[in-house]
C-alpha cells in the first residue's frame, strides 16, 4: 500500500504502518495537551493508542495465521488510523474455513481481555467501572474494555467486518457463494441505514461508521459478482495482445511518446528476450518532475513484476489484481511474454460477454466462442 512504511516481519508476514497513523498519533497528543494536561498524561495518552494497535495488530495475526492453515498466505498486514488490513492472497472458498478464518481475529481480542481480567482480579487492583473515562482510569482495565469492544463491532453482521463473513460463511454452506454473498451484503446495508438513522439523530460518529459499512458491503458483493461472472474462463481470452514494450536502456521519453500515441498505461521492459522489469504510469510522472526525461528506463521500473500464466483462470487472478499495487499484470505462455492484463480489460471483457449473452443467438458473432468455424 502506498504511503506506507516497513516495520518489520512477523512469521513470514510484512508489517506495515500507512503514514497517516502518525497523524492520529500527533492529534492524540494534542487533544491531551490543549486539555491541560502534562507532557507526561498526553504521553501515557499515546502509549494507550499504541496499545489498542497493538491489540489490532494481533487480531490480523489471528486472521493470517488461521488462514495459513489452509494454504493461504498473507501479503501483508497494514495499520491505518481506522483499524488493521491483513491481504490475504484469496479468500477461503469453503464455508468452514472462511468461519474459521473470520472468527480467528474476535478470539484472539477475546483472549487479551480475558488475560487482562484475571490479571486484575488476582491483583486486587480492579476500579469502578464508573471512575473510568475515556483519558482516565486504569490502563489495563480501559485496554481490556477496548477488546471486548473489538469483538462486538468486529462480529457485526456486515462487510467488511467479520461478522460480515461469517453471516456469509453460514449461508454458504446450503447456497451458493454468490447468492450467500448477496444476501449478507444486503444485512450488511441494511444495518448501516440504521446506523446512519440512529446517528443522524445522536451520534454523528455512526453516521461514519454507516458508510463505511455501506461500501465495504457494496464492494464486497461486486467483487464476488465479477468473479462468479469470470468462472472458467482462462486468462488468454481476456489479455491484451496488442501491445508496445520498452527496452531497459530506452529513455523515459521514448515511453511518453508511446502513451501519447496509445491508450496503455504500463510497460513491460524487455532486455535480451525476457522480462526484467515492468514500467507504471504513475511511476513515470513522479520520475519526469524528479529526474526528467533522459532517465534511463532501469532507473525507474520496477522489478516485483506481477505475472500469471495464459491458461490461468481469471476467477483465481481477479482477486491477485485488487491486491497488487500495479495495474498491470504481464501474461506469460511457456515461459514467454504473451499479453497484459488489467483490470480495465477485465472489466470490458466482461461487459462484453453480458451484452453478448443478452443478444439472440442467432444474430450474434462470439469472438470468445472455444470452438468457432467458418461456413
Amino acid at each position: 500500500m502506498r504511503w506506507s512504511f516497513r516495520l518489520g516481519t512477523v512469521s513470514g508476514i510484512g508489517v506495515y504502518i500507512h503514514a497517516t497513523f502518525f497523524i492520529l498519533i500527533g492529534w492524540i497528543f494534542l487533544v491531551h495537551w490543549l486539555e491541560g494536561y502534562d507532557t507526561w498524561v498526553a504521553l501515557q495518552g499515546v502509549a494507550f493508542i499504541l496499545s489498542i494497535f497493538a491489540c489490532v495488530l494481533l487480531h490480523e495475526f489471528g486472521h493470517s495465521l488461521m488462514a495459513r492453515r489452509f494454504d493461504i498466505k498473507t501479503r501483508d498486514i497494514t495499520l491505518l488510523p481506522i483499524g488493521g488490513l491483513a491481504r490475504l492472497e484469496r479468500m477461503p472458498t469453503q464455508p468452514l474455513q472462511e468461519l474459521w478464518v473470520a472468527l480467528a481475529g474476535p478470539a484472539v481480542n477475546i483472549v487479551i481481555a480475558s488475560l487482562i481480567y484475571t490479571w486484575l482480579v488476582l491483583s486486587a487492583t480492579w476500579e469502578p467501572l464508573s471512575e473510568l473515562t475515556v483519558t482516565g482510569g486504569s490502563f489495563l482495565e480501559r485496554l481490556m474494555l477496548v477488546n471486548i469492544f473489538l469483538v462486538i463491532f468486529n462480529l457485526i453482521p456486515a462487510f467488511p467486518m467479520d461478522g460480515g463473513r461469517v453471516v456469509r460463511a453460514f449461508l454458504a454452506s446450503f447456497m451458493d457463494y454468490t447468492t450467500a454473498t448477496q444476501i449478507a451484503a444486503s444485512l450488511g446495508q441494511g444495518i448501516a441505514l440504521v446506523f446512519g438513522f440512529i446517528g443522524f439523530f445522536f451520534n454523528p460518529f455512526l453516521i461514519f461508521i454507516a458508510l463505511f459499512v455501506w461500501i465495504g458491503a457494496a464492494q464486497e458483493s461486486s467483487m464476488v459478482q465479477m468473479k462468479s461472472a469470470l468462472g472458467g474462463i482462462p486468462v488468454k481470452q481476456a489479455m491484451l495482445t496488442n501491445f508496445n514494450v520498452l527496452r531497459a536502456t530506452d529513455t523515459l521519453a521514448s515511453a511518453v511518446e508511446l502513451i501519447l500515441s496509445g491508450s496503455q498505461q504500463d510497460f513491460p521492459v524487455m532486455e535480451h528476450g525476457r522480462v526484467v522489469g515492468i514500467l507504471t504510469r504513475g511511476d513515470l510522472l513522479v520520475a519526469l518532475a524528479r529526474q526528467g526525461q533522459e532517465t534511463p528506463v532501469s532507473e525507474v521500473m520496477r522489478t516485483d513484476v506481477e505475472t500469471v500464466d495464459a491458461c490461468d483462470m481469471l476467477e483465481s487472478v481477479f482477486p491477485r489484481m485488487h491486491s497488487t499495487e500495479s495495474r498491470t499484470m504481464l501474461v506469460l505462455d511457456h515461459g514467454e511474454l504473451a499479453g497484459l492484463l488489467t483490470l480495465d480489460n477485465v472489466g470490458e471483457f466482461i461487459m462484453i460477454q453480458s451484452a453478448l449473452r443478452s443478444a439472440p443467438v442467432s444474430r450474434i458473432y462470439n469472438p470468445f466462442a472455444a470452438d468457432h468455424r467458418q461456413n
